[in-house]
């Protein structure tokens, strides 16, 4: 078999069992919608902590749907971080209409960890809740979401629970770009076998992870993952090294977020975490860009330059691409004239990852919020954690 038969074949079994996969996984995540909400007396207390760096735009919005909450032992503390825009007068303003919302002020950042983790363990440090929920300060959720997370957290017997969330935002190409990237780290996580103790596949998501305060404080909070900076996979990867329960749920009308604001705002946020899910090995992520090229790119101009057997598989491995990412985008409740901008992203996620490798390596580190962290130290937290 010649070698550009082999090169459309190949790829094209890939993404079938690929794609099965995701298929078959998703059906078998647990949607928090079939999860009566937990009411009265049963209801444990909760401390949702929210960080805040430069989140005046976004601040307001989400703390609201946080405040309309419909369950009484909730506790909410907002970590501001050395915001130097109004974040912090937002928050004061706010404060005065609700005095149960505690502000904690952050002026420092001490040696040795990134904002947001010191942030985040700032905040569990103040909090009363035996329930501690990290989310972030941008991120909308229905009236009925914590209570029916506790309900399944208290139900299942779980240590830990995070929520998949609705992607809000505007613009054709950047929501292909979130469907492609979201479809990427769906194959390469597996959500829906976080729960399976016999796996040791994890999962956490920033926008919705509950934690049992027990089972944070037993595996080091966020101590143990200061100088991280994917920090809410990685809290998940500790509970379940440890052997804690932990389950992911489709929260998709619960939770949701405008993820960034433009395509380029998403390339430059993701330059501060997309090397380290490759743990900083530039071989490991450049062998992950040619499997991207391998089952997107290189079908796309195989079309154009091969014929007969491989011409038809190639063929073949596009239009499986597309009629999949139709069904992620129906799914997601978005027009299926987002379909042909698949064709369009896996450009940008190699475009994005050689990037973030040139830059990472480059500036010996790399720059988040303002501070830069060293490359050295970043690996340094990567091994401890493998």
């Amino acid at each position: 078999m010649e070698l550009l038969l082999v090169l459309a074949v190949l790829p094209f079994l890939v993404l079938c069992w690929f794609i099965i996969d995701i298929i078959q996984g998703s059906r078998r995540l647990v949607s928090l919608s079939d999860i009566v909400p937990i009411i009265g007396a049963d209801q444990p207390r909760v401390s949702v902590i929210v960080p805040a760096c430069n989140e005046a735009a976004t601040i307001a919005p989400a703390l609201a749907t946080l405040l309309a909450q419909d369950y009484g032992q909730l506790e909410i503390i907002v970590v501001n971080d050395r915001s130097t825009d109004g974040t912090g007068e937002i928050l004061r303003e706010i404060q005065q209409r609700q005095p149960r919302l505690i502000v904690l002020d952050i002026d420092v950042l001490p040696d040795g960890w990134l904002g947001k983790p010191h942030a985040l363990h700032r905040g569990a440090a103040l909090a009363g809740g035996e329930i501690l929920l990290f989310t972030d300060a941008d991120i909308h959720m229905a009236a009925d979401t914590i209570a029916r997370a506790v309900q399944r957290l208290e139900q299942a017997g779980l240590d830990h629970l995070c929520l998949l969330f609705r992607n809000k935002a505007k613009g054709w190409l950047l929501n292909a770009f979130i469907l492609d990237a979201g479809s990427g780290l769906f194959m390469l996580f597996k959500p829906w076998l976080a729960a399976n103790p016999k796996s040791r596949r994890f999962m956490g998501v920033g926008a919705f992870n509950m934690i049992r305060r027990s089972a944070y404080e037993g595996v080091g909070g966020h101590g143990a993952i200061r100088a991280h900076p994917i920090d809410d996979l990685m809290l998940g990867k500790c509970v379940k090294d440890a052997g804690l329960r932990q389950e992911c749920l489709s929260g998709y009308d619960f939770v949701t977020v405008s993820w960034y604001e433009s395509t380029g705002a998403m390339i430059d946020g993701l330059m501060k975490n997309i090397f380290a899910l490759a743990n900083y090995n530039t071989a490991l992520a450049l062998s992950g860009v040619a499997g991207i090229v391998l089952l997107t790119i290189l079908p796309q101009w195989g079309i154009l330059f091969s014929h007969g057997p491989a011409r038809l598989f190639f063929s073949l491995n596009v239009v499986l691409r597309l009629v999949f990412f139709g069904l992620a985008v129906r799914s997601s409740g978005f027009s299926l004239w987002l379909v042909p901008a698949a064709l369009i992203t896996p450009y940008l996620t190699v475009y994005t990852i050689l990037r973030a490798i040139f830059m990472t390596l480059k500036y010996k580190g790399i720059f988040w919020r303002g501070s830069h962290y060293s490359l050295e130290e970043l690996r340094r937290e990567n091994q401890s954690l493998l």
